[in-house]
């Protein structure tokens, strides 16, 4: 029997593109996004790249790798082949690509997500040299199982929306400084400007400012919470980033911010709300379910090599 013939070529047109994440989003339906999203994590990353992998002329596969700047060492890459493609060198050849495209930028680091309950693929990684560095559980909560909980922040802190106080980013910002940092996987990230921050992180096309809940002590702010919300899942609200000033911590401060969170999606017709924590950040966790969120398969980061060079004959 012939080989299949792999070819794979980088995106070159919005239709190639537009490709592309169908075959992502077909592979990862947890985690589908739309080409505004996508836009949106281009222009806050220093570089990037899109590939399609056909086999024997039909699409097979992608592969999209950025360099992150808050982890320049190392090269972000997502590799998706479709079910009834596997196995016949796709992975392989977009793993090489992705390789070529880090080796000319001078990174030599892949990072890469699998799911936590596709064990083939933690198999295909582990052979290639890919280690684990962090593991993401997912935890989902169904609103319509719950009533809309009380807003009962600590005495002298109040619970306000960033549509609300447009003047609390910077505020917002010197929170976010203390929690990036001390979330596990953080702690070697490189944290932005509050320009670039404000930017990326604030203002991208999931991001709300009436769905970004702020904790004041008087006119300090003291912790923060916001979601990232898709139109690839319109009924889903997925919890972005959760964080509180160190010396307010323990305080009631995050609970507060949840039930703020929980009481606004319920409200406004969401049926689900996910979040995604590190295995090792326990406080959290242990928050999330006593607020009654189950816990579903995640995803697992990987961290390996490069492919090696196809050998040459001299």
């Amino acid at each position: 029997m012939a080989s299949p013939r792999i070819e794979v070529r980088p995106c070159r047109s919005e239709d190639e593109e537009r490709l592309s994440l169908e075959i992502h989003n077909a592979v990862w339906p947890w985690r589908a996004v739309t080409m505004d999203e996508v836009r949106s994590f281009q222009s806050a990353v220093n570089d990037y790249g899109d590939f399609l992998a056909d086999v024997d002329g039909v699409p097979a596969g992608s592969a999209a790798v950025a360099i992150e700047p808050q982890r320049p060492q190392a090269g972000f890459a997502l590799l998706t082949v479709l079910e009834e493609s596997r196995r016949r060198g796709a992975g392989s050849a977009l793993y090489a690509a992705v390789s070529d495209w880090l080796r000319t930028r001078g990174v030599d680091v892949v990072h890469a997500f699998a799911a936590e309950a596709d064990a083939d693929s933690l198999a295909y990684a582990a052979r290639r040299g890919f280690v684990e560095i962090e593991r993401y559980p997912r935890m989902l909560l169904e609103l319509a199982s719950i009533d809309e909980p009380r807003v009962e922040p600590p005495e002298g802190v109040q619970i306000v929306t960033w549509a609300e106080r447009p003047e609390l980013a910077r505020g917002i910002y010197d929170v976010a400084v203390e929690a990036y940092a001390d979330v596990p996987g953080g702690e070697s990230e490189e944290m932005e400007s509050f320009e670039d921050w404000l930017a990326h992180d604030m203002q991208g096309s999931g991001d709300r400012p009436e769905a970004t809940f702020v904790a004041l002590a008087g006119s300090e702010v003291v912790g923060y919470a916001k979601y990232s919300l898709t139109a690839a899942r319109p009924t889903v609200a997925f919890h972005d980033m959760t964080g509180v000033r160190r010396d307010w911590r323990g305080r009631g401060v995050a609970r507060a911010l949840k039930h703020a969170q929980i009481a606004w999606a319920k409200r406004s017709g969401f049926e689900q709300l996910e979040t995604s924590n590190e295995e090792r950040n326990e406080p959290i966790r242990r928050l999330n379910a006593q607020l009654g969120y189950r816990q579903a398969p995640g995803r697992v980061l990987l961290e390996g090599p490069l492919a090696p060079r196809p050998a040459t004959s001299s």
